[in-house]
């Protein structure tokens, strides 16, 4: 299905790589009858019907399962090696009523289940009933996440827009994002139903509206190799 090295090396070099055909047509649908199914209020966001759900591990039993599948985790395993574990998950989509534009940016945030004084994290804040914090630059580095596309996604319907390479500059100020994204180039990621991206979390990426009338629904799963310090816990690490 998918090469290793090269897998491992588009990663590595460039911060980001698709790989297409991860779910058949059945497992789409399948999905896509599960998130119908997921009614959390302060999980679920809705205008005009379902646009993001976050806690996506611990309100669908279907995704957690898609989380520990064999094909995501081989996946992941090029990547972090053997020993990881799901730590987030998320449901993105654009519908007209929300259609929203998102800026360039580095994902820098994680939810714990617990707030944990260690030096490098902070701030902190809570986004849906749950504590996020912002790690360490070295956390960031052993995570990789996996955007699985249940709807083909391309540049007329707000797939994401990145900067190879930027996440080898670790975290980035807030006030040099410009600099570096007007360095480039850029390279629209545009992704089949069924297909994956993989991104590191300090790949500098960016998304625009989308301008066509239809689902982008996107299931965004963060994992991780990295243990958390002074007894911190993940959100969605679940119990040994």
């Amino acid at each position: 299905m998918f090469n290793e090295a090269i897998l491992r090396n588009q990663v590595e070099e460039n911060g980001f790589t698709i790989c297409d055909d991860i779910l058949s047509a059945q497992e789409i649908r399948s999905l896509l009858g599960a998130i119908e199914r997921i009614d959390q209020v302060g999980s679920v966001r809705k205008r005009g019907g379902i646009f993001a759900v976050r806690n996506l591990l611990e309100v669908s039993e279907e995704v957690r399962q898609l989380a520990e599948s064999a094909v995501v985790r081989a996946l992941v395993r090029t990547v972090l090696g053997t020993r990881f574990i799901p730590v987030r998950g998320i449901l993105f989509d654009k519908i007209p009523d929300a259609n929203w534009k998102v800026p360039w940016h580095q994902d820098v945030t994680v939810a714990v289940r617990e707030r944990v004084e260690s030096e490098g994290f902070g701030p902190w804040s809570v986004k849906a009933d749950v504590l996020h914090v912002q790690p360490p630059a070295f956390v960031l580095e052993q995570m990789i996440s996996v955007r699985i596309h249940l709807d083909p996604c391309g540049e007329s319907n707000g797939a994401l827009r990145v900067i190879p390479g930027s996440h080898r500059r670790g975290r980035i100020p807030e006030d040099e994002i410009e600099a570096v994204r007007f360095k480039g180039p850029e390279e629209i990621c545009a992704v089949k139903a069924g297909g994956a991206l993989l991104m590191r979390p300090l790949l500098l990426h960016a998304s625009s509206t989308s301008t066509v009338p239809d689902h982008r629904r996107v299931i965004h799963i963060d994992f991780s190799s990295a243990q958390l310090p002074n007894g911190m816990r993940w959100y969605s690490e679940q119990p040994v």
